[in-house]
């Protein structure tokens, strides 16, 4: 909750005090996109530290990061480097966080774990603006960034709970940091069922990662809505979400991550090929409400998948390489779609951009489905 509500303060902040569209442009990059280069180095240190110990040094770093800025008000240098570092802290603490979840709980329960802390994550991140909106007529963004430097202290104490789990990272090799990063990559290019869905998951994010930006479009130009309207399109999405993480909770061991994985992926592709195609307003949120139940199965399916194949000295490399790869096809998506919703109508980048994700959905299914079965993780 406090990373949403941070961001929207940073982004005000530089709005208001620089009054620059590049320099929102490349504070978005600084958080976002570089963490994303170092994904392979990262993921080497979230497998070669005790990963409860490492989490806690994330979260008082980013506290560090954001109460300099602050306390100092930099200029945008500055500023573009506490805000790369505390991305980089970010990325870093995800790889550790879901690599510990199978040192904390039993295998049959990882689609539960996943879900929860998925809708922890997810519901209190679209919480966020929501509360930013409310606090910003009594304190400025600089108040917002306070607060949410506090929310970094008080994650160590939660986080001081957990067991000690070492690494499994083995003291007798001699392996350097850059063949380390090397191994991560060539593992999961190796891998006969993560290397596809990778791939798929790459293609469906770069096909419909562009839908944050045509919603505007799409509510402003084809439907005449007001702000509170596509304020309304964007929650649909967060709704879903909620929806979709519920479900899972209920029901997610009748089905192998491989097939909740594949739905995630056709489902949430759908929600947007039909939002292009509503008639209406109220379906197209209805269309975005199924494409946030699709985003939740993509979260949980492909992590319990990562969780149950990958050896235990190789989590973290896979799911920082796997989410840096996601992040790359994301900002590409960003980038193609500007270009794009200026040549065509948002009603059809969201049909090309849905029909596309179905496509990688179904060639991914016409690859795995018949032959993985329930994925179960390996001896360690």
């Amino acid at each position: 909750m406090g990373d949403s509500m941070g961001l929207v303060a940073f982004i005000l902040y530089v709005a208001e005090e620089m009054d620059s569209a590049t320099a929102v442009a490349l504070l978005l990059l600084a958080g976002g996109f570089i963490p994303t280069l170092l994904s392979p180095f990262i993921g080497v240190v979230a497998d070669r530290l005790e990963r409860r110990r490492l989490l806690i040094i994330c979260e008082l770093g980013q506290a560090l990061a954001i109460g300099a800025f602050v306390i100092a008000e930099p200029p945008l240098g500055v500023l573009l480097v506490l805000v790369a570092i505390g991305g980089v802290l970010a990325t870093l603490f995800q790889a550790a966080a879901r690599s510990a979840v199978p040192d904390l709980v039993a295998d049959e329960d990882l689609e539960h774990a996943n879900a929860l802390i998925g809708g922890g994550t997810f519901g209190l991140e679209a919480l966020g603006p929501l509360l930013a909106a409310a606090l910003l007529p009594f304190v400025s963004p600089l108040g917002l960034l306070a607060v949410d430097a506090v929310t970094f202290l008080v994650s160590p104490l939660l986080l001081a709970g957990l067991p000690r789990m070492l690494s499994a990272f083995r003291s007798g090799n001699d392996e350097t940091v850059s063949a380390a990063a090397r191994t991560g990559i060539r593992y999961i290019w190796s891998h006969q069922i993560l290397r596809p869905v990778a791939v798929a998951f790459v293609v469906v994010v770069a096909f419909n990662g562009v839908d944050d930006l045509a919603l505007v479009f799409l509510g402003q130009d084809i439907f005449a809505a007001s702000d509170s309207g596509i304020s309304m399109l964007y929650a649909a999405s967060g709704l879903g979400i909620l929806l979709g993480f519920t479900l899972v909770v209920s029901r997610a061991t009748r089905f192998p991550p491989v097939t909740i994985t594949i739905a995630g992926f056709a489902i949430g592709s759908a929600g947007n090929l039909l939002t292009g195609l509503s008639p209406v307003i109220a379906a197209a949120f209805a269309m975005q409400l199924v494409r946030g139940v699709g985003i939740s199965l993509m979260e949980v399916g492909p992590t319990t998948l990562v969780q149950r194949t990958v050896p235990r000295h190789l989590l973290g490399r896979v799911f920082a390489n796997l989410y840096g790869a996601i992040g790359v096809a994301a900002g590409v998506s960003y980038l193609v779609g500007g270009p794009l919703l200026e040549r065509l109508s948002p009603r059809t980048v969201f049909v090309i951009a849905g029909a596309g994700g179905i496509a990688a959905s179904a060639i991914l299914a016409l690859r795995l489905l018949t032959s993985t079965g329930h994925a179960k993780r390996p001896a360690q």
